[in-house]
């Protein structure tokens, strides 16, 4: 199982945010807007980045808005994916 805090480590080296600790980041801290502030390529760089570390696919793309709400979900979903 795949903890937030790893994921959140993902986000941080993976979009290279080395401003950011993982503990400035919220488990339900939106990923987008207000939260950390994501744009649509980071976006794109984050599912590269899991498809390459976990192997998890993003096949969905209508569920994507809700996988990528905050760190929380993001994390619920690579464990659900983990799993099959």
């Amino acid at each position: 199982m795949i903890s937030v805090n790893e994921i959140k480590e993902q986000i941080i080296e993976g979009l290279n945010l080395e401003d950011l600790s993982v503990d400035e980041i919220e488990n339900d801290m939106p990923l987008f807007d207000e939260g950390l502030g994501l744009d649509s390529v980071d976006a794109i760089e984050l599912v590269v980045v899991l498809d390459n570390k976990y192997g998890v696919k993003f096949d969905n793309k209508d569920e994507f808005k809700n996988i990528f709400s905050t760190v929380q979900t993001l994390t619920d979903y690579v464990n659900d994916y983990l799993k099959k």
